[in-house]
């Protein structure tokens, strides 16, 4: 029904393992992004007036993982694919311009996956795929791509899928700085919606 992109698999071009992991989270945590995630997501702001008209109203969900449940293998470093995601809610007024999507793990600052540009018209992210129009940023790997996290036992991290509302298109192209993107959408978001999924 809707045009879609294959998604690329970050992690197949790179080691995983936990001393792998731990090392680039440590070198994840910077102050800047810690910053930016909490202004999009509700800890801080970053000018005034931003954090005061963002709403709650999204409902994010789908169809292969569930709210506080493990993520499923297939969306980890074992099976690389991005996962599919759906919502409704958007603000049914003419400030809504596009949607974006940020992936992150808030206990770490670490960013796995960003999409802008996408149609406020289309209510979903097939599996493996980028909706059309829809361009991927830079995450803390540093790659335009789903980065997908390798769960270790015993750990307390989370995967939160956040879809934005934002109420101007973020002019970036595609493999925009993580700092450009979280920035930007932070300073256009008007509603926003997650979906948090856990390690196994």
């Amino acid at each position: 029904m809707f045009p879609v992109a294959p998604t690329p698999f970050a992690g197949s071009r790179r080691g995983f393992g936990p001393a792998h992991v731990r090392a680039r989270r440590r070198s994840a945590a910077t102050g800047g992004v810690a910053v930016l995630l909490a202004a999009i997501t509700g800890c801080a702001s970053l000018s005034s007036g931003v954090e005061s008209e963002m709403s709650n109203d999204i409902n994010v969900n789908s169809t292969m993982m569930q709210e506080g449940r493990p993520l499923p293998e297939p969306y980890t470093c074992e099976g690389g694919v991005s996962p599919p995601l759906e919502w409704s809610g958007i603000p049914d007024d003419d400030r809504v311009s596009s949607l974006a999507l940020v992936m992150d793990d808030p206990s770490e600052a670490r960013v796995y996956w960003v999409i802008y540009g996408m149609d406020p018209q289309v209510p979903e992210i097939r599996q493996d795929s980028v909706p059309q129009p829809g361009r991927q940023g830079t995450n803390t790997a540093g790659e335009a791509a789903y980065d997908p996290p390798c769960p270790e036992e015993d750990a307390t991290n989370e995967y939160r899928f956040t879809v934005y509302a934002l109420d101007n298109e973020l002019d970036l192209p595609e493999g925009a700085s993580l700092e450009e993107s979280l920035e930007g959408i932070a300073a256009r978001a008007i509603a926003r919606g997650s979906l948090t999924t856990t390690d196994q």
